[in-house]
């Protein structure tokens, strides 16, 4: 039996979805409680840049259903200022806290910036093995260079899952058949467009249909082979990531959550 396809988008919190996707007078506070609605998973942003306190975590889980999943970033302390070394009493509060999230908690992604290159590699296997093995961890890296037999090794050793990213920093097509060598029991896919020119997060501005097919073709066997799928589709892909999120469920068969069906029933919440 096929795994299951999570798809969602990267943050939730967007004052230009109020009207193209959130009702029109959607409160800020009542935004993931909606989003649930249409999506079972979100990729979230704010834990780049500060640990979260328990109480906001907590809330997460309240405001979503049972089955929702919630990828966090790891900190930019730990990535991109520590640059992974040293860190280890800053990740034990971080994976700490997000254990909050209880069986919602799905996979951390280690976000490694595009200064941090191959000659880091020491730093990368001295902190995977200190992973703690009840969380799943993706990590992506943002130069060609770490694409390799050795690396693809040191991660499948961890089982640390290779992100898949649909940006300008590896060509897609190697994106696609690095799918075929899986590196841990997840596949965890990003779509991050290569035009960060887009400002306004209201509407589709590139038509990127061509590419959402292709890559369901790679989504399709991964998850035939029982292996969970996790993807999120940033707003500079297309210019708005719910509807980029809702054709991906389209072009996998899943059922899709109109805008104008997700205010209904908000009393219940």
């Amino acid at each position: 039996m096929p795994a299951r396809i999570r798809i969602g988008t990267q943050g939730w919190n967007y004052e230009a979805w109020v009207g193209p996707f959130y009702p029109d007078g959607t409160r800020p506070a009542d935004y993931l409680t909606i989003y649930a609605r249409g999506f079972d998973t979100v990729e979230v942003d704010s834990t780049f840049y500060a640990i979260p306190v328990a109480k906001t975590v907590r809330g997460w889980a309240q405001r979503t259903p049972d089955d929702f999943v919630f990828a966090l970033k790891l900190p930019q302390e730990i990535t991109h200022e520590r640059r992974l070394r040293n860190v280890d009493d800053l990740a034990a509060e971080f994976f700490d806290r997000i254990r909050e999230l209880g069986p919602k908690l799905g996979p951390v992604l280690i976000q490694l910036g595009p200064d941090f290159g191959p000659t880091e590699l020491p730093a990368v296997a001295q902190f995977l093995p200190k992973l703690p093995r009840d969380i799943r961890f993706a990590i992506e890296f943002r130069q060609r260079g770490w694409i390799h037999d050795g690396v693809l090794a040191l991660l499948a050793e961890h089982h640390v899952a290779l992100t898949l990213s649909d940006g300008r920093w590896i060509p897609r097509k190697q994106m696609m058949q690095l799918a075929t060598r899986p590196t841990s029991d997840f596949l965890y896919i990003r779509w991050m467009g290569a035009d960060q020119s887009i400002v306004d997060y209201s509407r589709i501005q590139i038509d990127r249909s061509r590419e959402l097919e292709s890559w369901t073709g790679v989504l399709w066997p991964y998850a035939e082979q029982g292996r969970e799928v996790f993807g999120y589709v940033n707003n500079h892909f297309a210019g708005h990531s719910p509807e980029s999120a809702r054709e991906l469920q389209r072009l996998l068969g899943q059922q899709v959550v109109e805008p104008e069906n997700l205010g209904e029933q908000i009393s219940l919440f």
